[in-house]
């Protein structure tokens, strides 16, 4: 139990440095257009260590996750050929692609929204809106409002409520570790079983059998 505490301690000591806000924009910056790790962790620990400072961290993620999409875009637009293939192979995401520029294609802004208001795929969209020739203004727009929701909603939450959680994890660091591990072991089974569903939904998706030889 020393350990842990140790190690919280030594966290929550990082995450105060001020070198962690450029590794937060940094996080926040590769993890838009080919980084696999997302920034909220940081974010989230950076808000917890610093609670009054929380909607200014939430805006260094929110700029420099914009600026990262936009590389993306550029990666999607002019080297997609030499760069943006390779990438989407390491990312995992070729199969996806298709779908994803399919989706873009009928969505729009939506497309982008939606997937930059979570921590899933977005990095797959900004590539694929440069890919179809998306409308800049319309992607710039979709990405601030997405990632601004998504990081803001954390800043505003811990600027609100961190001192209180900061002092709750304090006292209560052991036992809510381990609830920690059970809820993420327990996310992986359940993203699991619905991963084995996906085919079901194929169906009613326009989307499902989409083809590279479509754009």
């Amino acid at each position: 139990m020393a350990i842990l505490r140790g190690l919280y301690e030594w966290t929550m000591e990082k995450a105060a440095h001020p070198h962690a806000q450029g590794w937060l924009a940094l996080f926040a910056f590769v993890e838009s257009s080919f980084f696999p790790i997302p920034p909220h962790p940081l974010l989230g620990l950076m808000c917890l260590a610093e609670p009054k400072k929380a909607i200014r961290y939430a805006l260094i993620c929110t700029v420099a996750s914009v600026i990262g999409g936009l590389f993306g875009y550029a990666i999607g637009a002019l080297l997609y050929e030499s760069i943006g293939l390779w990438l989407l192979g390491v990312l995992g995401y070729t199969e996806a692609f298709p779908w994803a520029a399919c989706t873009v294609n009928a969505n729009g802004g939506w497309a982008v929204f939606a997937t930059a208001s979570t921590p899933i795929r977005y990095k797959l969209m900004t590539i694929t809106a440069g890919f179809v020739s998306m409308n800049l203004a319309t992607f710039i727009i979709a990405s601030i409002a997405g990632r601004g929701l998504i990081f803001l909603t954390v800043g505003v939450l811990f600027r609100l409520f961190g001192a209180p959680i900061k002092k709750f994890i304090d006292k209560y660091l052991v036992p809510l570790t381990t609830l920690f591990v059970v809820l993420v072991v327990g996310g992986f089974l359940v993203i699991t079983q619905l991963g084995h569903s996906d085919d079901a939904g194929t169906a009613n998706d326009p989307c499902a059998n989409a083809t590279l030889e479509d754009f």
